[in-house]
Protein backbone atom coordinates (compact mmCIF):
# COMPACT_ATOMS: atom_id res chain seq x y z
CA UNK A 1 0.00 0.00 0.00
CA UNK A 2 1.37 3.77 -0.98
CA UNK A 3 1.62 6.19 1.53
CA UNK A 4 -0.53 8.79 2.64
CA UNK A 5 0.38 12.38 1.11
CA UNK A 6 -0.44 15.96 1.84
CA UNK A 7 -2.71 17.63 -0.50
CA UNK A 8 -0.13 19.09 -3.15
CA UNK A 9 1.55 22.35 -1.27
CA UNK A 10 3.18 25.49 -2.86
CA UNK A 11 6.41 24.34 -0.61
CA UNK A 12 9.37 26.96 -1.06
CA UNK A 13 12.35 25.29 -2.61
CA UNK A 14 15.24 25.69 -0.45
CA UNK A 15 16.92 28.57 -2.53
CA UNK A 16 14.09 30.21 -2.73
CA UNK A 17 14.43 30.39 1.39
CA UNK A 18 17.47 31.59 1.01
CA UNK A 19 16.17 35.11 -0.33
CA UNK A 20 13.07 35.36 1.49
CA UNK A 21 13.89 38.94 2.79
CA UNK A 22 15.82 41.49 0.44
CA UNK A 23 17.07 43.40 3.26
CA UNK A 24 17.98 43.14 6.97
CA UNK A 25 15.77 44.18 9.32
CA UNK A 26 16.13 47.87 10.32
CA UNK A 27 13.55 50.87 11.33
CA UNK A 28 10.36 49.87 11.33
CA UNK A 29 10.67 46.34 10.15
CA UNK A 30 10.94 43.21 11.92
CA UNK A 31 11.62 39.57 11.26
CA UNK A 32 11.33 36.78 13.21
CA UNK A 33 12.05 32.91 13.28
CA UNK A 34 11.30 30.32 15.54
CA UNK A 35 12.03 26.48 15.28
CA UNK A 36 11.88 23.89 17.80
CA UNK A 37 14.86 22.74 17.24
CA UNK A 38 15.19 19.13 19.36
CA UNK A 39 18.31 19.25 20.84
CA UNK A 40 21.09 22.42 20.28
CA UNK A 41 24.13 19.91 19.99
CA UNK A 42 23.72 19.31 16.17
CA UNK A 43 24.05 22.75 15.60
CA UNK A 44 26.77 23.31 17.43
CA UNK A 45 29.18 22.72 14.50
CA UNK A 46 31.37 25.10 12.40
CA UNK A 47 29.80 27.05 10.30
CA UNK A 48 29.97 26.37 6.27
CA UNK A 49 28.23 28.09 3.97
CA UNK A 50 26.92 25.71 1.35
CA UNK A 51 24.99 22.44 1.62
CA UNK A 52 25.73 18.81 1.53
CA UNK A 53 25.54 17.19 -2.27
CA UNK A 54 23.54 14.24 -2.70
CA UNK A 55 25.40 11.20 -2.88
CA UNK A 56 25.37 9.39 -6.28
CA UNK A 57 22.36 7.40 -6.84
CA UNK A 58 20.28 9.48 -4.42
CA UNK A 59 20.34 12.89 -6.41
CA UNK A 60 16.58 12.48 -6.39
CA UNK A 61 16.70 13.18 -2.44
CA UNK A 62 16.31 17.00 -0.98
CA UNK A 63 19.95 18.37 -0.33
CA UNK A 64 20.49 19.00 3.45
CA UNK A 65 21.20 21.83 4.97
CA UNK A 66 24.37 21.79 7.43
CA UNK A 67 23.36 21.56 11.07
CA UNK A 68 24.82 25.14 11.48
CA UNK A 69 23.04 28.12 13.37
CA UNK A 70 24.95 30.33 11.79
CA UNK A 71 24.17 29.32 7.93
CA UNK A 72 20.49 29.37 8.96
CA UNK A 73 21.13 32.88 9.72
CA UNK A 74 22.84 33.97 7.37
CA UNK A 75 20.71 31.82 5.08
CA UNK A 76 17.69 34.06 5.75
CA UNK A 77 19.60 37.22 5.98
CA UNK A 78 20.34 37.69 9.14
CA UNK A 79 17.26 38.13 10.79
CA UNK A 80 16.31 40.24 14.07
CA UNK A 81 15.25 37.75 16.14
CA UNK A 82 15.90 33.70 16.10
CA UNK A 83 13.63 31.67 18.83
CA UNK A 84 14.87 28.46 19.57
CA UNK A 85 12.84 25.85 21.48
CA UNK A 86 13.95 21.84 23.05
CA UNK A 87 17.46 23.54 23.57
CA UNK A 88 18.06 20.37 25.85
CA UNK A 89 21.13 22.13 27.65
CA UNK A 90 21.73 21.12 31.04
CA UNK A 91 21.37 24.52 33.39
CA UNK A 92 24.88 23.66 34.90
CA UNK A 93 26.81 22.90 30.74
CA UNK A 94 28.88 25.91 30.61
CA UNK A 95 30.60 24.45 28.16
CA UNK A 96 27.60 23.90 25.46
CA UNK A 97 26.16 27.51 26.63
CA UNK A 98 29.82 28.76 25.29
CA UNK A 99 29.63 26.67 22.39
CA UNK A 100 26.02 27.95 21.37
CA UNK A 101 27.02 31.34 21.93
CA UNK A 102 29.98 30.94 19.94
CA UNK A 103 28.08 29.49 17.03
CA UNK A 104 26.02 32.80 16.36
CA UNK A 105 29.13 35.24 16.96
CA UNK A 106 30.38 36.61 14.04
CA UNK A 107 34.02 36.46 12.79
CA UNK A 108 34.46 39.49 11.67
CA UNK A 109 32.49 42.33 9.22
CA UNK A 110 32.54 40.05 6.31
CA UNK A 111 31.00 37.77 8.38
CA UNK A 112 27.59 39.94 8.84
CA UNK A 113 26.49 40.85 12.42
CA UNK A 114 26.91 39.47 15.56
CA UNK A 115 24.48 37.48 17.48
CA UNK A 116 23.80 37.25 21.13
CA UNK A 117 21.59 34.60 23.29
CA UNK A 118 19.80 34.71 25.94
CA UNK A 119 18.50 31.06 27.67
CA UNK A 120 15.86 30.16 29.67
CA UNK A 121 16.74 26.45 31.37
CA UNK A 122 14.62 24.48 33.50
CA UNK A 123 15.41 24.60 37.57
CA UNK A 124 12.98 22.33 37.84
CA UNK A 125 13.94 19.48 39.91
CA UNK A 126 11.02 17.41 39.88
CA UNK A 127 9.31 18.06 36.25
CA UNK A 128 12.46 18.62 34.76
CA UNK A 129 14.80 15.86 35.71
CA UNK A 130 15.08 13.29 33.44
CA UNK A 131 17.67 12.80 30.33
CA UNK A 132 20.86 14.21 32.64
CA UNK A 133 19.03 17.54 32.43
CA UNK A 134 18.44 17.89 29.12
CA UNK A 135 15.04 19.03 28.70
CA UNK A 136 13.04 21.56 27.33
CA UNK A 137 14.69 24.44 27.27
CA UNK A 138 14.49 28.00 24.89
CA UNK A 139 16.60 30.24 23.81
CA UNK A 140 16.41 33.55 22.71
CA UNK A 141 19.44 34.78 19.49
CA UNK A 142 19.33 38.54 19.01
CA UNK A 143 21.31 40.10 16.26
CA UNK A 144 23.41 42.56 18.51
CA UNK A 145 22.74 46.18 16.78
CA UNK A 146 19.16 45.29 16.95
CA UNK A 147 19.22 44.08 20.75
CA UNK A 148 20.49 47.63 21.66
CA UNK A 149 18.53 49.60 19.79
CA UNK A 150 15.47 48.18 20.55
CA UNK A 151 15.24 45.37 23.48
CA UNK A 152 14.79 46.73 26.99
CA UNK A 153 15.63 43.17 28.76
CA UNK A 154 14.65 39.56 28.32
CA UNK A 155 13.36 37.69 31.37
CA UNK A 156 10.84 34.75 32.02
CA UNK A 157 8.13 34.49 33.75
CA UNK A 158 7.15 33.99 37.34
CA UNK A 159 5.09 30.98 36.90
CA UNK A 160 7.19 28.73 35.16
CA UNK A 161 10.44 27.02 36.25
CA UNK A 162 10.93 24.31 33.37
CA UNK A 163 12.34 26.94 30.56
CA UNK A 164 9.47 27.17 28.61
CA UNK A 165 9.16 30.86 28.23
CA UNK A 166 11.54 33.64 27.59
CA UNK A 167 10.08 37.58 27.41
CA UNK A 168 11.70 40.11 24.97
CA UNK A 169 10.82 43.31 25.61
CA UNK A 170 11.10 45.57 22.82
CA UNK A 171 10.77 49.18 22.02
CA UNK A 172 10.89 52.34 19.75
CA UNK A 173 10.02 50.15 16.78
CA UNK A 174 6.31 49.82 16.44
CA UNK A 175 3.70 52.32 17.65
CA UNK A 176 3.33 50.48 21.12
CA UNK A 177 6.11 48.86 23.00
CA UNK A 178 5.95 44.64 22.37
CA UNK A 179 6.44 41.69 24.77
CA UNK A 180 7.68 39.19 22.51
CA UNK A 181 7.65 35.37 24.08
CA UNK A 182 9.60 32.70 23.11
CA UNK A 183 7.42 29.20 23.94
CA UNK A 184 8.01 26.06 24.25
CA UNK A 185 4.45 25.03 25.71
CA UNK A 186 3.68 21.95 27.62
CA UNK A 187 2.84 18.73 25.85
CA UNK A 188 -0.09 17.66 27.21
CA UNK A 189 -0.33 13.62 28.59
CA UNK A 190 -1.56 11.54 31.46
CA UNK A 191 1.88 11.92 32.79
CA UNK A 192 1.99 13.23 36.75
CA UNK A 193 2.66 16.92 37.18
CA UNK A 194 4.44 17.38 40.52
CA UNK A 195 4.32 21.02 42.40
CA UNK A 196 7.94 22.21 41.69
CA UNK A 197 8.02 23.18 45.43
CA UNK A 198 7.66 20.06 47.13
CA UNK A 199 7.33 17.29 44.78
CA UNK A 200 3.73 16.67 45.64
CA UNK A 201 1.82 15.16 42.80
CA UNK A 202 -0.57 18.11 41.62
CA UNK A 203 -2.55 16.29 38.53
CA UNK A 204 -1.23 15.65 34.99
CA UNK A 205 0.21 16.97 32.35
CA UNK A 206 -3.00 17.55 30.74
CA UNK A 207 -3.85 19.67 33.81
CA UNK A 208 -0.68 21.56 33.56
CA UNK A 209 -1.10 22.76 30.17
CA UNK A 210 -4.54 24.13 31.31
CA UNK A 211 -2.94 25.91 33.95
CA UNK A 212 -0.25 27.85 31.60
CA UNK A 213 -3.04 28.51 29.07
CA UNK A 214 -4.29 30.42 31.92
CA UNK A 215 -1.29 32.06 33.42
CA UNK A 216 -0.41 32.60 30.24
CA UNK A 217 -3.60 34.47 28.87
CA UNK A 218 -3.62 36.40 32.63
CA UNK A 219 0.07 38.21 31.45
CA UNK A 220 -1.16 38.89 28.11
CA UNK A 221 -4.61 40.68 29.19
CA UNK A 222 -2.64 42.52 31.68
CA UNK A 223 0.55 43.68 29.43
CA UNK A 224 -2.24 45.15 26.86
CA UNK A 225 -3.99 46.83 29.81
CA UNK A 226 -0.70 48.54 29.79
CA UNK A 227 -0.48 49.49 26.33
CA UNK A 228 2.20 46.56 25.28
CA UNK A 229 1.14 44.68 22.35
CA UNK A 230 1.67 40.97 22.17
CA UNK A 231 3.74 38.30 20.03
CA UNK A 232 3.79 34.85 20.71
CA UNK A 233 5.87 32.31 19.24
CA UNK A 234 7.11 29.12 19.21
CA UNK A 235 5.75 25.52 19.49
CA UNK A 236 2.08 25.99 21.02
CA UNK A 237 1.99 22.03 20.93
CA UNK A 238 -1.94 22.42 19.63
CA UNK A 239 -3.07 21.76 15.91
CA UNK A 240 -6.10 24.39 15.26
CA UNK A 241 -8.36 22.96 13.22
CA UNK A 242 -8.92 20.28 10.40
CA UNK A 243 -6.46 22.19 8.07
CA UNK A 244 -3.82 21.79 10.22
CA UNK A 245 -3.38 17.96 10.71
CA UNK A 246 -2.52 15.55 8.22
CA UNK A 247 -3.94 13.17 7.28
CA UNK A 248 -6.46 13.83 10.45
CA UNK A 249 -6.47 16.14 12.96
CA UNK A 250 -5.29 14.21 16.71
CA UNK A 251 -8.73 13.74 18.42
CA UNK A 252 -7.69 10.61 20.42
CA UNK A 253 -7.88 10.67 23.47
CA UNK A 254 -10.81 13.37 23.75
CA UNK A 255 -8.61 15.46 26.76
CA UNK A 256 -6.85 16.85 23.48
CA UNK A 257 -10.17 18.10 21.92
CA UNK A 258 -10.62 20.28 25.47
CA UNK A 259 -7.01 21.45 25.11
CA UNK A 260 -7.71 22.81 22.04
CA UNK A 261 -11.22 24.22 22.81
CA UNK A 262 -9.36 25.75 25.64
CA UNK A 263 -6.68 27.32 23.70
CA UNK A 264 -9.18 28.94 21.02
CA UNK A 265 -11.52 30.46 23.93
CA UNK A 266 -8.60 31.90 25.51
CA UNK A 267 -6.31 33.45 23.13
CA UNK A 268 -8.75 33.65 19.96
CA UNK A 269 -11.98 34.05 20.88
CA UNK A 270 -13.21 37.80 21.28
CA UNK A 271 -13.05 39.96 24.69
CA UNK A 272 -15.83 40.68 26.04
CA UNK A 273 -15.80 44.36 28.15
CA UNK A 274 -16.31 44.79 31.60
CA UNK A 275 -19.08 45.20 32.83
CA UNK A 276 -20.42 46.84 36.33
CA UNK A 277 -19.35 44.89 39.04
CA UNK A 278 -16.45 43.30 37.37
CA UNK A 279 -12.97 44.17 37.84
CA UNK A 280 -11.41 43.58 34.27
CA UNK A 281 -12.25 42.38 31.12
CA UNK A 282 -13.16 38.90 30.64
CA UNK A 283 -13.33 36.10 27.06
CA UNK A 284 -10.35 35.62 24.87
CA UNK A 285 -7.60 37.92 23.71
CA UNK A 286 -8.80 37.98 20.49
CA UNK A 287 -5.31 37.52 18.40
CA UNK A 288 -4.33 36.72 15.48
CA UNK A 289 -2.46 33.66 13.85
CA UNK A 290 0.17 35.36 11.78
CA UNK A 291 -0.34 32.62 9.41
CA UNK A 292 -3.66 32.14 8.92
CA UNK A 293 -3.70 35.75 8.39
CA UNK A 294 -2.43 35.79 5.18
CA UNK A 295 -3.19 31.98 4.21
CA UNK A 296 -6.23 31.46 5.33
CA UNK A 297 -6.89 28.03 3.73
CA UNK A 298 -3.69 26.62 3.12
CA UNK A 299 -2.95 23.50 4.09
CA UNK A 300 0.70 23.74 5.95
CA UNK A 301 2.58 21.76 8.61
CA UNK A 302 5.84 22.42 10.91
CA UNK A 303 5.56 18.84 12.78
CA UNK A 304 7.35 16.00 10.38
CA UNK A 305 8.18 13.67 12.91
CA UNK A 306 11.24 10.94 12.43
CA UNK A 307 10.99 7.76 10.99
CA UNK A 308 8.13 8.23 8.57
CA UNK A 309 8.05 9.37 4.38
CA UNK A 310 8.31 13.44 4.97
CA UNK A 311 4.82 14.38 4.31
CA UNK A 312 3.15 11.24 5.39
CA UNK A 313 2.12 12.48 9.02
CA UNK A 314 2.28 16.21 9.63
CA UNK A 315 0.49 18.58 12.22
CA UNK A 316 1.05 22.62 12.37
CA UNK A 317 1.48 23.01 16.00
CA UNK A 318 4.35 25.78 15.37
CA UNK A 319 2.71 29.16 15.49
CA UNK A 320 3.14 33.11 15.58
CA UNK A 321 0.24 34.83 16.89
CA UNK A 322 0.06 38.91 17.81
CA UNK A 323 -2.29 41.29 19.35
CA UNK A 324 -5.20 42.24 17.18
CA UNK A 325 -3.67 46.01 16.78
CA UNK A 326 -0.62 44.31 15.15
CA UNK A 327 -2.51 42.51 12.38
CA UNK A 328 -2.34 45.76 9.84
CA UNK A 329 1.66 44.76 10.14
CA UNK A 330 1.80 41.59 9.43
CA UNK A 331 4.00 41.86 5.71
CA UNK A 332 4.73 38.26 5.68
CA UNK A 333 4.21 34.75 7.59
CA UNK A 334 5.15 31.39 6.54
CA UNK A 335 6.32 27.74 7.27
CA UNK A 336 10.03 26.30 5.44
CA UNK A 337 8.59 23.23 4.70
CA UNK A 338 11.59 20.99 3.42
CA UNK A 339 13.43 18.44 4.69
CA UNK A 340 16.28 20.32 4.62
CA UNK A 341 15.19 23.10 6.93
CA UNK A 342 13.89 20.54 9.59
CA UNK A 343 17.57 19.30 9.48
CA UNK A 344 17.98 17.00 12.86
CA UNK A 345 15.00 18.19 14.38
CA UNK A 346 10.92 16.86 13.71
CA UNK A 347 10.17 20.46 13.25
CA UNK A 348 10.36 22.77 10.70
CA UNK A 349 10.97 26.73 10.93
CA UNK A 350 8.34 29.47 10.83
CA UNK A 351 8.62 33.04 10.36
CA UNK A 352 6.55 36.38 10.62
CA UNK A 353 7.88 39.70 9.26
CA UNK A 354 6.28 42.37 10.74
CA UNK A 355 6.54 46.22 8.43
CA UNK A 356 5.53 48.78 10.62
CA UNK A 357 5.82 51.54 7.66
CA UNK A 358 3.93 50.01 5.26
CA UNK A 359 0.33 51.50 4.85
CA UNK A 360 -2.15 50.25 7.54
CA UNK A 361 -4.43 47.39 5.97
CA UNK A 362 -8.30 47.50 7.57
CA UNK A 363 -8.85 45.19 11.10
CA UNK A 364 -9.44 41.26 10.29
CA UNK A 365 -11.69 38.83 12.35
Amino acid sequence: MGTISPPPLKRRKLSESQTLMTSQDSGSRLTLFSHNINGIAPYLQSSITSFFKPSRGNEAEEHVAAASLRDFLRRHNFPALLCLQEVKINPDDDATIRALEKAVASAGESDGPGYIVHLCLPSDKYNACGFGRKVYGVASIIRKDWSDKHVERVRSVSWDVEGRFSVIEVKDIGPRPLAIYNIYAVNGTENKYRDPGNGDVAGTRHDRKLQVHRLLQAECRALEADGIDIVLAGDLNIARTTLDGHPNLRTFPHQHCVNRADFEDRFFAEPKVATKGEESPSGGLGMIDTFRLLHPTTRAYSYYPRGKVFGESCDRVDMILVSRSLSKFVAEAGTLETKAERGSSDHVPLYVTLDFGRRERGDVS
